[in-house]
């Protein structure tokens, strides 16, 4: 490995398990000192401990991301710990709709919008400061190919990936003069825990989600990790308020 993000500070939230995990991995095998975010304290922390047992740097910081007090402690622990944020991936989401729209509940719209849409913009008005105040960095928010078209039976899921891209591409036109990156990265299908949850639910999902990619096979956490760490990378610095489908050509058809 290049150790390109040797000596930068880099955060992921929702980083105990599938797309954060693997990213948290990646950035580590490159050199970065991670900070891993979670609400699921037991795999955070062991990820952030494997990431220290093969010789680099990791602390685990418990976080709900939609709560702004948890966001604000999390980044105060960081510029007390390293006085610096240099990338944050926007992570930490859920998904727990399978209904259409006229079925929902909005018990359900509010956990949604309150982890993707809320957690996001939580984490973003706390990590621009930082950022600003050392001169730039990069950011990553994790949206979805529901984010460029229609998730039927996911309609609260598609819209708060849609914002997220609202979030994404306004704060990156106000915020590009001052050398702050702000991109999303838009996975299709990927082999996580959430999809096999979906899955668990209704078997012909797995085969559905296959023939959906033009490429005939379901995505992998680490693919989506690569792109995270390309649009973190100094070979993007001209690249911010993009929305990168990373879908298996998914979006072609």
């Amino acid at each position: 490995m290049s150790g390109q993000f040797a000596g930068k500070v880099v955060l992921v939230t929702g980083g105990a398990a599938g797309i954060g995990k693997a990213t948290v991995e990646a950035f580590a095998r490159e050199g970065a000192t991670l900070v891993v975010s979670d609400v699921n304290t037991e795999d955070g922390q062991a990820v952030a401990d494997a990431v220290v047992a093969q010789g680099g740097q990791a602390i685990f910081i418990a976080c709900n991301v939609a709560k702004g007090s948890d966001v604000e402690a999390m980044m105060t622990q960081i510029r007390d710990t390293y006085g610096r944020l240099d990338c944050a991936f926007n992570n930490a989401g859920i998904e727990i709709e399978q209904h259409k729209l006229a079925d929902g509940k909005e018990e359900v719209f509010d956990s949604i919008m309150d982890v993707n849409v809320k957690g996001v913009w939580q984490c973003m008005r706390y990590q621009i400061p930082l950022m600003l105040d050392q001169g730039g960095g990069a950011i990553v928010n994790t949206a979805s190919v529901a984010a460029l078209g229609a998730a039927p039976k996911m309609s609260i899921y598609a819209a708060s990936k849609h914002a997220v891209l609202g979030l994404t591409r306004s704060a990156a036109v106000e915020y590009g003069k001052k050398n702050i990156r702000i991109n999303a990265v838009c996975p299709a299908v990927i082999d996580t825990e959430m999809f096999r949850r979906a899955a668990a639910i209704d078997p012909r999902k797995a085969d559905f989600a296959a023939a959906m990619h033009p490429v005939g096979r379901i995505g992998q956490a680490d693919e989506i990790a690569a792109a995270v760490l390309y649009l973190c990378s100094d070979g993007a610095a001209f690249t911010t308020g993009i929305a990168l489908p990373v879908d298996g050509g998914a979006t072609c058809i």
